[in-house]
């Protein structure tokens, strides 16, 4: 489909995005500030031991300050400038100039490098990327190169209380390399948006950003999305804006959750009705259920434990101890977990997890297992819980 077409797809499925309501007054617009996660780079405070986690792997202040840290600046990706091969896929040892903060509608086409040429975005939050976000790529790559468009920054904008991240800042890079099967071969990339700078942003402005400054040829967006100042733009509206700057415009069913244990969030929370949600995740690691954690992850929840301070860690026989805060992401209830294992040099080591109020403790079945663990040097050590 060519720009300026639009499309609405209703056999497809997609995560429900929250709604915010901003009643602050109205300040001086701002160019986008664009932040990408390079999917080459290796961490420099990872050991070579542990080699399927991302880079940025840090403890979190919150997830939105810890993503606006990490996350690298954008750099301009133009197809006319060798930012794809020629079977049509990012070549992501390109790089081109420097996204400007500075240009104006005065300066001409070529002076404004478009940084996601042809490129198509989703549009969302993903912080738990969950089924819903990962359906929401499947149907970016379908039409092009795939990118998740998602603002960071929100938390202290907003002040909204501080929480930990559902995923690992450093588990990223691995988690969307799990979804190139399913998007064609083609590993998403993220590119984030500094909230603070598009937070006033009228719907039409949004989306002539998205045109004018990012380049990009469309966007895929859930059903319920909502954008602009004060949430004033819904899908509907997407799509009547996209085709206004000649953009394709596709809007996709939400993807549903039919776990019956989620009946009480249904009737609290209207908004949620019965869709996969980061919310959901929450709600079902507040319980403990890990088996309903996957069904919504689509994969089994990892958490990630920073081990470089060792005098804060205690071991004796199997049993290795941690306080809670050494934690990089969310870890479920208090209580005890037996199907749960360690993962290092790609072999997966079977173990138990407790949870209580101040620490995380890790038993492993084996003696020799437990000393595979302690006798290396491992900055993170990655859990896997189901």
């Amino acid at each position: 489909m060519l720009g300026g077409s639009r499309c609405i797809l209703r056999d497809c499925n997609f995560h429900q995005f929250s709604t915010i309501f901003i009643t602050s007054p109205i300040t001086s617009i701002c160019s986008f500030r664009i932040k990408l996660r390079n999917k080459n780079s290796s961490s420099s405070c990872l050991s070579n031991k542990v080699s399927d986690f991302g880079e940025n792997c840090v403890q979190p202040k919150s997830s939105d300050t810890q993503s606006s840290l990490l996350s690298q600046s954008l750099r301009g990706i133009g197809k006319e400038n060798g930012g794809e091969n020629y079977n049509g896929h990012l070549n992501p040892h390109y790089q081109g100039e420097m996204f400007s903060q500075s240009g104006t509608d005065e300066e001409p086409p070529s002076e404004r490098l478009p940084i996601l040429a042809g490129g198509i975005v989703a549009l969302g939050k993903f912080d738990a990327l969950h089924i819903g976000h990962r359906e929401l790529a499947i149907q970016a790559a379908k039409r092009g190169i795939p990118f998740l468009l998602s603002f960071v920054g929100m938390a202290e904008v907003l002040g909204w209380e501080p929480r930990a991240p559902i995923v690992a800042e450093c588990d990223r890079k691995r988690i969307l390399s799990s979804w190139a099967p399913y998007c064609g071969g083609v590993i998403p990339r993220e590119l984030q948006i500094d909230f603070s700078k598009v937070r006033y942003l009228t719907p039409r402005q949004f989306v002539e950003r998205l045109s004018k400054e990012l380049g990009v040829r469309g966007v895929v967006a859930g059903e319920n999305y909502h954008f602009g100042y004060r949430a004033a733009g819904d899908a509907s509206d997407l799509v009547k804006l996209c085709e206004e700057y000649e953009l394709e415009a596709y809007v996709i069913n939400s993807v549903m959750d039919n776990n019956q244990i989620s009946g009480a969030l249904n009737s609290c929370d209207g908004k949620e009705r019965e869709q996969v949600s980061s919310t959901r995740v929450r709600y079902a690691l507040d319980k403990g259920d890990m088996k309903y954690v996957s069904e919504l992850l689509g994969r089994n929840h990892r958490l990630v434990l920073m081990m470089e301070d060792q005098e804060r860690f205690t071991s004796e026989r199997n049993r290795l101890s941690a306080p809670k805060s050494c934690l990089l992401n969310l870890a479920p209830k208090e209580g005890l977990y037996e199907n749960c294992s360690v993962l290092i040099d790609k072999n997966v080591i079977p173990c138990r997890v407790i949870v209580d109020t101040t620490d995380i403790h890790l038993e492993c079945y084996e003696v020799a297992n437990f000393s595979c663990i302690t006798s290396r040097d491992l900055k993170i050590l990655g859990i896997e819980l189901w």
